[in-house]
């Protein structure tokens, strides 16, 4: 895209795409119901018949079997019920840290500003409602709950996972940010007065409410946007100053362009970070003399260490402090065992990287599942993580391995990997904060000749303030530079499907 002059700005894009959408009104969502009251995809799923931009509810998806691994076989007794809610990107859209000019430039930095920004605690609040409704066992939290490794983001975003009440705002009362009516550069979006409007909005997303949170355990995996500032710079002096400021920038830097050579090695794998931070850092420092707009600053936006962050996860999910990576395992009955892997580089950058001695630690694990099915989880997909190779291989030769689940990429995918006992499945799950907004529900079931995992998408339903949530599944399905033209809901087989695997 060029900086100069966009052929199409957002606020341009949203307001085409939107030609024959339903304008929302705060509380009414009327005809944009959600299909399914409790978010199953398999009751109910959004459609846009007309391709107008506008979502409907339609039919369910009913599973697909996959016997690429094993043929199919009779379904037996549920081993264990799991959710799986990742890359929410509960997010301060006020904070002077963030740099939502970045995505003028166009990919990787695309993430950078999203019209439904201002919404992301709201539509978590709906994820985990839609996951109450479906009463698992435990619910895996697959990491980046959080966007710029900012204080008030995760006291935000915990309170939003474990109930009790939600602060969205912070700086001054009310909403300050690229979004307000009064800012009149071209590229962002305003609710209030930008087709599709949606008055209020911004009001109503600052305004407290009241989180259900999660009936179930809730175990947390950690992301690069967790220790992060936006998922690839570590915290410094300079970037907690930046954030707890008065002092923000709007406006592209004049002639900042993308290198050559950052942009030659950006990795597809992660749309919402740069591989390395070498662009960042640079662009930092030329932000203290950038054209600034002067906003309500907020010592809750402190940046925070990496110990303070996997400490405070830690807490709430009443795991044992256990070292300066959150790997840790958990049974979930009689029959399956969940290993959990940090792959965040505390260095910076958005890929996962294998720390040393997880490989032995993750042997011993394997051995401790005995003849449970094992589920892996981490943040960063281990196909794409620097030293994953390893990980695979030794999954690869264990006999009881079922899945190696990540998200990361905000994309559903899922795919068999064959291997000599047997292979498993690596299962990609999509963001909260791109369209389709969407978590994922994990059933292991027996079956006479190994296992199945029954696998289905969960919208998120309408939550503690009504309206938003659907406001934001439907800027998310209209952003041009967002998950449906990226193709990030995935084709059926990547949904709601029934994967066998049989016994080695």
């Amino acid at each position: 895209m060029s900086v100069d002059g966009p052929a199409l700005t957002r606020r341009q894009a949203l307001a085409a795409g939107a030609t024959g959408a339903l304008a929302l009104a705060l509380g009414a969502c009327g005809a944009t119901r959600a299909p399914a009251p409790t978010g199953s995809t398999l009751a109910g799923t959004w459609t846009d018949p007309s391709g107008a931009g506008e979502l409907r509810p339609g039919a369910g998806a009913p599973f697909i079997e996959r016997t690429e691994l094993a043929p199919r076989a009779r379904l037996g007794g549920v081993l264990a019920t799991l959710a799986h809610v990742t890359d929410a990107h509960v997010l301060d859209s006020q904070s002077p840290a963030r740099v939502p000019f970045l995505a003028r430039l166009g990919p990787p930095f695309t993430s950078t500003f999203r019209p439904q920004e201002a919404l992301s605690a709201q539509v978590l609040d709906g994820a985990l409602r839609a996951i109450d409704a479906l009463a698992p066992d435990a619910v895996v939290q697959g990491g980046d709950v959080i966007d710029n490794a900012q204080a008030n983001e995760l006291t935000r975003a915990l309170a939003t996972l474990h109930g009790g009440a939600v602060d969205p705002n912070s700086g001054a009362p009310g909403y300050f940010g690229v979004q307000w009516a009064g800012d009149p550069d071209p590229f962002y979006y305003r609710p209030d007065v930008d087709a599709p409007r949606h008055p209020g909005m911004l009001a109503a997303a600052t305004a407290a409410f009241r989180a259900r949170g999660l009936r179930a355990r809730c175990y947390p995996v950690l992301g690069d946007h967790d220790l992060l500032v936006q998922g690839v710079v570590a915290p410094s002096a300079l970037t907690d100053a930046i954030a707890r400021g008065a002092r923000a920038v709007w406006e592209l830097p004049e002639g900042l362009r993308v290198p050559a050579a950052i942009a030659a090695r950006v990795s597809a794998s992660a749309p919402d970070g740069l591989p390395t931070a070498t662009l960042l850092n640079g662009l930092i420092e030329r932000l203290q003399s950038a054209p600034s707009v002067s906003v309500p600053p907020d010592p809750r936006r402190h940046e925070l260490p990496a110990a303070a962050v996997l400490g405070a996860l830690r807490r709430a999910a009443d795991l044992a402090d256990d070292g300066p990576l959150l790997d840790y395992a958990f049974a979930l009955g009689a029959h399956v065992y969940a290993i959990v892997l940090d792959l965040v580089r505390r260095e910076g950058g958005s890929g996962g990287l294998v720390h040393p001695g997880q490989l032995r630690w993750l042997k011993a694990q394997l051995a401790a599942a005995g003849e449970r099915w094992v589920l892996v989880f981490s943040h960063q997909p281990l196909a794409s993580t620097a030293g994953g190779a390893g990980v695979l291989a030794l999954l690869d030769r264990h006999p009881r391995v079922l899945a190696a689940i990540s998200g990361h990429t905000h994309r559903n995918t899922i795919t068999p990997r064959p291997g000599p006992a047997g292979g498993y499945w690596l299962i990609s799950t999509a963001s909260l904060i791109d369209y389709p907004q969407q978590a994922r529900a994990l059933r292991v079931r027996s079956t006479p000749t190994g296992a199945a995992l029954q696998t289905w998408m969960l919208d998120h339903v309408p939550g503690g303030v009504a309206g938003l949530g659907e406001i934001s599944r439907e800027l998310a399905y209209l952003d041009a530079q967002g998950g449906r033209p990226q193709g990030f809901a995935g084709t059926p087989l990547d949904r709601n499907v029934t994967l066998y695997r049989a016994s080695a």
